[in-house]
């Protein structure tokens, strides 16, 4: 893999992270979890559809196990976010469990697209291995915190956002598109086209 791309796939997967895992503390809080529930809503979050991914693509070890220091500041913060006024997760709890799956959708699918063309799989199996990496991870925090998966219940295109700005990523890369850019572009493209769709409402047809 060219270097700048292994280190933009690095960089994106820590923000990532810190995204997801930021939507997982703030559901954990909502459901009034104790720390090691907590821990375990962040992790799974955090690295569900990474961990999907690998099993998928065969590669070892997984990227949590690989980066233990990230799973021990989530285990760390787990055990202070209990302490936070609960004004604060009242505020903006809706809104940056927003933002934060946005962020965390866009940078998740890219990443996970870039790995699967790497391993010389077609475009379009590519492109789902992204949707996958992107989605797992909330399907399962909704599934432990006993709720119906948000890629279920929203009508709001979400999983659609995240395939189409994937094979925008595979087209660029197709073309022989500078590989930052190209992360660049299809990750915006699926934060933004998230964001969008939840401010105007815009739903699928049932």
């Amino acid at each position: 893999m060219h270097p700048r791309l292994t280190l933009a796939l690095a960089v994106m997967e820590a923000i990532a992270i810190l995204a997801y895992a930021i939507s997982g503390f703030i559901e954990a809080r909502s459901r009034r979890l104790d720390p090691i529930g907590t821990f375990l809503v962040a992790m799974a979050t955090a690295f569900g559809g990474g961990t999907v991914r690998d099993i998928l693509l065969e590669r070892r070890p997984f990227y949590w196990v690989e980066h233990q220091p990230y799973v021990i500041a989530l285990f760390a913060v787990s055990f202070v976010s209990p302490m936070l006024p609960k004004t604060t997760s009242g505020l903006f709890s809706e809104r940056v469990l927003l933002v934060a799956d946005a962020i965390g959708l866009g940078l998740f699918s890219v990443s996970g697209t870039s790995l699967a063309l790497d391993a010389q799989l077609p475009w379009f199996t590519a492109a789902m291995m992204g949707v996958t990496t992107g989605v797992f991870g909330g399907v399962i925090r909704d599934v432990l915190c006993n709720e119906v998966p948000l890629i279920l219940r929203d009508s709001r295109p979400y999983a659609t956002c995240a395939f189409v700005g994937c094979l925008l990523y595979a087209f660029l890369h197709h073309i022989d598109f500078d590989t930052i850019y190209s992360v660049l572009i299809a990750t915006f493209f699926i934060l933004l086209a998230r964001l969008i769709t939840f401010k105007f409402d815009i739903r699928l047809p049932h």
